[in-house]
């Protein structure tokens, strides 16, 4: 994850005496304070009382400990009364504006945008604010700040305003509000973060409904980087469960963690059949990104396609479904070579064994550039300027073969 994106952890329990708990100073903003800290500040103010009014005398014959005796004015259970109603009364998401806040209406172009973590790719976000003729542009986090407002307002710039939702729970994605906000943009772009975060706090939602109007009827270009990118696809890993590393996923395809969520989020018809995964320059997502498209053939019968991006890297695919590849890596394109070419061995408890003469699933990639590189046809499954390779998995091991 970038600097963009800080997590900020949020706990709260009431029932310990030695427990933190949070005073709203901001919407933006909380001041984590402890009532061990209260007390000893009462306790100094206390005996600082008593030492002005020269009371030195009443300390030695009272009954009752100082200690004891300073806290007692303090009031725990009035404070934390006090913080947690105040924080019952902030509202469950943030939002975050730069620019002009009033809506505005402009000609827009769909689009989709696979980044693949780490470094923002500029020329992606160029991309996205080129097709977005210049309107709102919206990032949408479950977690962090509103790092990207300055990023994309002032330092990219073209854009009427850019606005930071952070939407922490289902009840903010079903607030009307915020439907409208994600209605009214012409552009919106998932941070990274936790994807499990996206699935249970969106699927189902208002914000889910908002989302797939600017994809099918708006027509602006939507996308995401990292867990951002994960929820792209009609088929995506959740991680509902936590992550899978591809050792995990290649001795078990059927792991509990291996999560996969179909048809019933985001419903970007150039993705149909297709699963995406990021941060692809590590070798260990390969063999679990094979594993999942390995579950795709086996369980829904179909002919299973995945992106994986690299890092510092984007895919920016337009209406017609012609992608070019931005930034410093690599985008892979897989599909299952034939439709007859299913695994051999994909059952619960089983090393995966997809094997098919070393050719089980026909790799493409495409080395990224400032300018573009590519075309690759998402809808034809087919592309130039890149090169070609088999991913082939044999008794729970990955192979390549050329």
């Amino acid at each position: 994850m970038i600097q963009r994106r800080r997590k900020v952890l949020v706990r709260k329990n009431l029932q310990s005496r030695k427990q933190l708990f949070f005073v709203p100073f901001h919407a933006s903003e909380r001041v984590m304070r402890s009532t061990n800290v209260l007390r000893l500040s009462a306790l100094r103010f206390f005996a600082l009382g008593i030492v002005a009014a020269g009371l030195v005398g009443l300390v030695s014959s009272c009954s009752v400990p100082l200690g004891e005796q300073a806290i007692a004015p303090v009031g725990e259970e009035s404070l934390v009364a006090n913080a947690s109603k105040a924080g019952a009364e902030l509202q469950s998401y943030q939002s975050f504006i730069v620019g002009d806040p009033a809506d505005v209406t402009r000609t827009t172009q769909g689009g989709t945008v696979l980044m693949g973590g780490g470094t923002d790719v500029d020329e992606a976000f160029r991309w996205m604010i080129s097709r977005s003729g210049g309107g709102d542009f919206l990032i949408i986090r479950s977690t962090g700040t509103d790092g990207y407002n300055p990023y994309v307002y002032t330092e990219l710039g073209g854009v009427n305003s850019c606005e930071t939702l952070i939407i922490t729970s289902r009840t903010a994605a079903n607030d009307p509000v915020v439907e409208q906000k994600i209605r009214n943009a012409e552009a919106v772009f998932f941070s990274g973060g936790d994807q499990a975060n996206y699935v249970n706090f969106f699927e189902g939602t208002r914000v889910e409904d908002a989302i797939n109007y600017l994809i099918n009827t708006k027509r602006v270009p939507v996308g995401g980087t990292s867990a951002g990118c994960a929820i792209q696809g009609r088929t995506y890993f959740s991680a509902i469960n936590g992550t899978i590393t591809t050792d995990e996923a290649l001795r078990n395809p059927y792991n509990s963690k291996l999560t996969l969520g179909r048809n019933n989020f985001i419903n970007n018809s150039l993705l149909d059949n297709t699963i995406t995964d990021t941060h692809f320059n590590n070798p260990d997502r390969r063999g679990r990104l094979m594993t999942f498209l390995a579950r795709m053939s086996k369980d829904y019968a179909v002919q299973p396609k995945g992106i994986g991006v690299d890092e510092a890297t984007a895919v920016c695919i337009d209406a017609s479904g012609s992608a070019r590849v931005y930034g410093t890596g690599t985008a892979f394109f897989l599909r299952q070579r034939t439709t007859t070419s299913t695994p051999e061995t994909c059952v619960s408890g089983t090393r995966l064994d997809w094997f098919r003469s070393r050719q089980a699933v026909s790799v493409y990639k495409i080395n990224g550039s400032a300018s573009g590189a590519g075309p690759f046809s998402v809808s034809t499954w087919s592309g130039s300027g890149g090169s070609s390779q088999f991913y082939f998995v044999d008794r729970g091991v990955l192979g390549i073969s050329y």
